[in-house]
């Protein structure tokens, strides 16, 4: 493969509709969706030479510890949906490559199975759907030894997601005509979920997930609503490694993190699933003002490694990348994710070469010309 877009024209083909577009989709308008990708293509770069070139290195360093380039795989939920066991796949394709993997409350596999089957640099993200669920995910995490909590706060109601509503999308799935033709016509897809069966979400089966409160916060995909500041800062207390708060897009967001004790932020807009118009984070890292005294990571529209460029080059530590590794997943799963990140790496490489770079922390905003943006 030559490009992420490959890997998503595959994907497509292996996924029934319904399925690719929940992988695929985003809220209302799409509008927020598109903007994450664009926004990165209006920035442009800025070569410089005469430079050493002779040794060009893709590692960086993040919470102290070595990754192969300035990239994590996100959170993403029901990726059983896309493969077998994909939560497994995807965090083995991550420490083959050398980066972390983000597992997702929404996952298909539990904290204790990705954490028994993958090694590597393990992160766990939170839900804060029911206060004690919260809580004893956060303690089973920390049990598995997971090195980083991510707290998302960018759910407190479910995104407006029409191309999911069109499609009668959720769990457990509603089997209707439609449904069940369009899995005729995706065979390599129907085999394997016939064979493995309806994945279910494999963080759900504690006590605490039974609840009235968690079964309704569940079947309505929402957080606490309630959730605030200073329950932020009551989970600092209960966890006591690295802290990241992700969904947050503004400085006096990224300002109050740091007085509560957050260890980085992630600017995100979950993927252009949530709010549609809302500023893509890209954008939303123009508003932030370096140096920072804590990372600062973002996510959304990373397709090319250029992007990952751009975004470090204005102060980003490193991104998160969701679709462009699911789009493997779903083409050729462990061995596909793998193929995702490779690609993002190989491009990665090759534009900072083509920069002028010798190591990423060579790059800064010399090299990109933002006014466009």
């Amino acid at each position: 493969m030559t490009k992420i877009y490959e890997l998503r024209r595959q994907a497509r083909k292996r996924l029934p509709r319904m399925v690719f577009d929940y992988l695929e989709g985003g809220a209302e308008d799409e509008i927020t969706l598109e903007r994450n990708k664009t926004d990165y293509d209006r920035c442009q770069l800025i070569p410089q030479r005469l430079t050493d070139l002779s040794s060009v290195h893709t590692a960086t360093t993040l919470f102290n510890r070595s990754i192969s380039f300035p990239c994590l795989i996100a959170p993403t939920g029901l990726n059983g949906l896309f493969w077998p066991n994909g939560d497994i796949a995807l965090a083995r394709a991550a420490d083959k490559t050398g980066v972390p993997f983000v597992l997702s409350t929404a996952s298909t596999n539990s904290i204790e199975e990705v954490a028994a089957q993958a090694g590597g640099q393990l992160w766990f993200q939170l839900y804060v759907i029911e206060r004690s669920l919260a809580e004893s995910l956060v303690r089973r995490a920390l049990a598995a030894d997971y090195e980083c909590l991510v707290l998302t706060t960018d759910v407190v109601v479910n995104g407006k997601r029409e191309r999911d509503i069109r499609n009668g999308f959720g769990l457990p799935f509603r089997y209707t005509l439609k449904t069940v033709l369009d899995g005729i016509r995706h065979p390599a897809w129907s085999y394997d979920f016939l064979k493995h069966g309806v994945p279910g979400l494999g963080n759900m089966n504690s006590s605490e997930a039974h609840t009235p409160q968690a079964k309704a916060a569940l079947l309505q995909r929402s957080m606490e609503s309630s959730f605030d500041w200073e329950d932020l800062k009551r989970l600092r207390e209960l966890w006591p490694k690295k802290l990241v708060v992700k969904g947050v897009l503004s400085a006096d967001d990224i300002r109050k993190c740091v007085e509560y004790g957050v260890d980085a932020v992630i600017l995100s807009n979950h993927g252009g699933r949530q709010l549609d118009t809302a500023i893509s984070a890209f954008e939303a890292l123009h508003l932030v003002p370096f140096p920072q005294s804590i990372p600062i990571l973002l996510d959304g529209g990373i397709q090319r490694g250029r992007d990952i460029v751009k975004a470090i080059a204005l102060g980003a530590t490193s991104v998160l990348s969701g679709r462009a590794v699911l789009y493997g997943l779903a083409s050729h799963g462990e061995d596909g994710a793998l193929e995702a990140l490779r690609i993002l790496k190989d491009e990665f490489s090759n534009s900072l070469t083509q920069l002028g770079c010798a190591s990423v922390r060579q790059l800064g905003v010399q090299h990109v010309y933002t006014r466009n943006v």
